[in-house]
């Protein structure tokens, strides 16, 4: 039988679909880091900038700054490489607010808590590796208040808010953002768990954790964590100029009056109270 001289058919290609939305992934991932780069900015950024910060070839990050632009979540400063958000942006913002029920209901404690101590109020959730303001309140008779306003960042590490939501996270959650924490720190790992190890014993102890000028050297700040209807957990933090709310001060006058809040807002909004590490 004679054989056949054609050149043997190739085996057809799987489809990329798989490979496209692995890619699409990765484009959004990238998306999502430019957008946070350009709101942490303190001016407006360039392609070049943001490709220096996040690592992400300049090529890409100009293919996706365009897309965002045609978006509608970026605007490119007429005459120039440099852009800014959009109002786009503060929809996703108020989308999120609007329905963030919790504000609404634990706003009244966290007036009253404010105008106790006269120190300025936070309530905080956590966004990867910080915490973020959520609500600010500042007292009428402050003399020294924080200019963090709704959407602002609060060091994890090095605040009061930060071990306070760790204290009330479960044993394996609390686990593995520690991992993430020591990940991310590197060579200053030592010196941070030790502080937050400190905290944390405090948390245990008191309920309540404390920052002494580890931040700002000015600020002083005391916080206690709560968990939400869902499971979800919060932190309020109290904070003033450390001339006038000492550790001793926080300890003595501030934290009866934060317990107090604390568990005002756990009644008012169907959640669980503070819970010790040991529980």
């Amino acid at each position: 039988m004679a054989t056949s001289s054609r050149t043997p058919l190739a085996r057809p290609q799987p489809p990329k679909a798989k490979e496209s939305s692995g890619d699409e992934i990765i484009a959004l991932s990238r998306g999502l880091t430019l957008l946070r780069r350009v709101a942490s900015a303190d001016a407006p950024i360039s392609n070049r900038e943001l490709a220096e910060l996040t690592g992400i070839p300049k090529p890409t990050v100009s293919r996706i700054t365009a897309t965002l632009v045609g978006a509608g979540f970026l605007f490119q400063l007429p005459d120039s490489e440099r852009f800014v958000l959009t109002a786009s942006v503060l929809e996703l913002g108020n989308g999120f607010l609007r329905n963030f029920d919790i504000r609404a209901r634990a706003r009244p404690f966290l007036i009253e808590l404010a105008e106790r101590t006269s120190l300025s109020v936070h309530l905080a959730a956590r966004d990867r590796l910080d915490m973020v303001v959520i609500d600010t309140i500042r007292p009428r008779s402050a003399v020294l208040v924080s200019r963090l306003e709704v959407g602002s960042r609060m060091d994890l590490t090095r605040t009061a808010v930060g071990p306070a939501y760790l204290a009330v996270l479960p044993e394996p959650e609390r686990a593995a953002l520690m991992a993430a924490l020591q990940a991310a720190s590197g060579d200053d790992w030592p010196h941070i768990h030790a502080r937050l190890a400190t905290s944390l014993e405090d948390a245990r102890a008191l309920d309540f954790t404390i920052a002494a000028g580890e931040w700002y050297t000015e600020l002083n700040a005391i916080a206690a964590g709560f968990v939400g209807p869902s499971g979800e957990r919060y932190a309020v933090n109290c904070g003033g100029a450390a001339h006038l709310c000492p550790r001793e001060w926080l300890i003595e006058h501030a934290a009866p009056v934060l317990g107090e809040c604390i568990e005002r807002i756990v009644r008012e909004i169907g959640g669980a109270p503070r819970q010790r590490l040991d529980d």
